[in-house]
């Protein structure tokens, strides 16, 4: 789904671009946070089609963001797909049973994130 907003949460500078280069080369705008508390505020405002997040945040954990999100009405629709740098063995199980669409080990292959974002954005139209 081109052209859909995708906000993107991650505090290094260098994913941040890497994610944003990437997301804009396949026409999607993208709009990001850097923290916890900025996340909530930027996804209330922006309305965004979709949501990468990551679990390592200054001022508060990523499931913790997630579990707000899907607690707040305007925004709870919205799909995530964890980008992390965390083992997935310990924590993809648990990012999924709380309502992540996919999760991404760091750094993510290309094509499979590219694919998951138009799986997720498919099903929330």
């Amino acid at each position: 789904m081109a052209n859909a907003k995708i906000m993107i949460v991650e505090d290094d500078a260098d994913q941040l671009i890497g994610l944003k280069i990437r997301l804009q080369a396949n026409d999607y705008t993208v709009v990001h946070a850097v923290d916890a508390v900025s996340a909530i505020s930027t996804a209330r405002r922006e309305q965004p089609d979709l949501i990468l997040l990551d679990l390592g945040l200054p001022a508060g954990d990523g499931f913790k963001v997630m579990e707000r999100l899907h607690n707040l009405i305007d925004v709870a629709h919205i799909p995530i797909i964890i980008v992390s740098a965390r083992e997935p063995e310990a924590y993809a199980e648990r990012a999924i049973d709380e309502g992540a669409f996919a999760f991404f080990q760091k750094p993510a292959d290309n094509a499979e994130l590219l694919e998951a974002i138009d799986s997720a954005l498919g099903m929330a139209v």
